[in-house]
């Protein structure tokens, strides 16, 4: 069916009070989660398919997170649709006052290719637990993973729930031109920017998950045994295309020697000495991002890896030291297995780079100095991040996750979804056992008296 016509059907199913039950949104997400757990292999398979991903990291970072996150909704959902009470003033007296969530009503969620399974279905838990209907659109650069998606949620929810749109950029056009209550958009700043136009037009309520260059800071104090291998394990990890990957490295000049040939050991421990035989090492989505990727290594001297196989879309994990001023790596999100090197004198210096640059959706930073971890965290704005570890926040459901400024607006994971999906509806009831005449006209006499009260 058209987008028009789904829209109206599942607008007709959200109206029709289905979805606000609570044991309906309990139901709906048992469900998702044992449709995770049938069709496991069938996802798996499919990432493989588009992009070599190893099976481990699938369940890892695709299926296990997503049981994860419904194992704590379900235990919190029944707490989390409960009123909540909230303080009188002496103006409202005597009221009870108190908030209630209400869902928003159909939600447009449009998922990116490097995470085809955790972050179409990870908005889709939230919304559900919200009470909402849900369309996704997931990414046509994973056609595989797409059309299991579209297959398994089809088969489990009907579409006046829950329905996969597959499909090229027109397809993407045709539902953002749809009048949603809710729009969910992970991908690019620059797609981002569409969304929110359009969203605009219908003054439809939005989250943007986009990306940035986040950086990583190793100074001299840092274990730099431990920090190049939790590094090395950030950025090799779905071969480096992930939104909150070490982008660059900013290393004290007095340690790079030490770190550059820990992170060359870690690699080689992971993927051995070709990583392209390795079972462990994913491929690049396309041939586009592959021509992209392969063209920033001209902007630094290769000090390890380099080594590129276009039929494969394969590209070594790869260390870049001596960038060149201007350099397009350093201006664009690299989103793959490069990572560029620059030393650092100061922590003058770090700070004004992480400043030049948009607000980065995470920053890293590696170090044994608790000063210098509070002076990094208070002066730079970042999405979210962690001290002495990368990628690892994401793991945690309590954590809200999102960026800021150019890396997105809004957040989401566990509580956090619930609150994204959900309006808060304010309420203050009260009572007839007394009413004050002083709010009434005419009022003559009574400014003073409000003046007194309200300064």
């Amino acid at each position: 069916m058209d987008a028009a016509e789904l829209l109206k059907r599942q607008k007709e199913y959200f109206a029709s009070g289905a979805t606000k039950s609570v044991d309906f949104r309990i139901h709906q997400l048992k469900t998702l989660k044992e449709l995770l757990k049938e069709h496991e292999q069938e996802f798996v398979d499919a990432v493989y398919q588009d992009f070599k991903k190893p099976e481990l990291e699938t369940y890892a970072t695709e299926l296990g997170v997503l049981h994860d996150e419904i194992n704590l909704v379900l235990k919190k959902l029944n707490k989390w649709v409960m009123p909540r009470k909230k303080k009188q003033t002496l103006i409202s007296f005597p009221s009870y006052n108190y908030t209630v969530a209400e869902p928003y009503g159909s939600v447009l969620i449009i998922a990116p290719w490097n995470y085809p399974i955790q972050l179409a279905l990870m908005p889709l838990i939230g919304a559900i637990a919200a009470g909402n209907t849900a369309v996704i659109k997931p990414s046509e650069l994973t056609p595989n993973t797409s059309a299991v998606l579209n297959r398994v949620l089809g088969k489990w929810f009907k579409p006046e729930l829950v329905a996969v749109e597959e499909g090229e950029v027109e397809k993407a056009n045709a539902l953002l031109s749809q009048n949603f209550d809710y729009i969910f958009f992970t991908g690019s700043p620059r797609v981002g920017k569409i969304v929110m136009e359009a969203a605009a037009k219908h003054l439809t309520p939005f989250t943007l998950e986009l990306g940035g260059k986040s950086p990583c800071i190793v100074d001299e104090t840092a274990d730099l045994e431990k920090a190049a291998r939790r590094i090395a394990w950030g950025k090799g990890l779905n071969a480096g295309q992930t939104c909150v990957a070490p982008d660059y490295l900013l290393v004290h000049e007095s340690v790079q020697d030490e770190l550059l040939q820990g992170l060359k050991e870690a690699f080689q421990e992971f993927y051995g000495d070709d990583p392209f035989k390795s079972p462990d090492y994913a491929r690049i989505v396309n041939k586009d991002h592959f021509e992209r990727l392969c063209s920033y290594l001209k902007d630094g001297q290769i000090y390890y890896g380099g080594q590129f196989d276009e039929s494969e879309l394969y590209i070594s994990p790869t260390i870049l030291t001596d960038i060149s001023e201007g350099a397009k790596i350093m201006e664009e999100e690299i989103f793959g297995p490069l990572l560029p090197v620059i030393t650092f004198k100061e922590m003058d210096e770090v700070i004004r780079t992480v400043k030049s640059k948009p607000k980065p959706l995470s920053l890293y930073i590696f170090t044994k100095n608790s000063a210098t971890e509070g002076r990094v965290i208070e002066e730079c704005s970042f999405g979210s991040g962690a001290v002495n570890d990368v990628v690892i926040q994401l793991s945690n459901p309590h954590l809200p996750f999102g960026g800021v400024g150019q890396s997105g607006i809004g957040s989401y994971r566990g509580k956090h979804s619930f609150d994204t999906f959900s309006h808060t509806k304010s309420i203050m009831k009260k009572y007839f056992w007394l009413d004050i005449p002083f709010r009434y006209p005419p009022y003559k006499g009574k400014l003073k008296w409000i003046k007194r009260v309200l300064k």
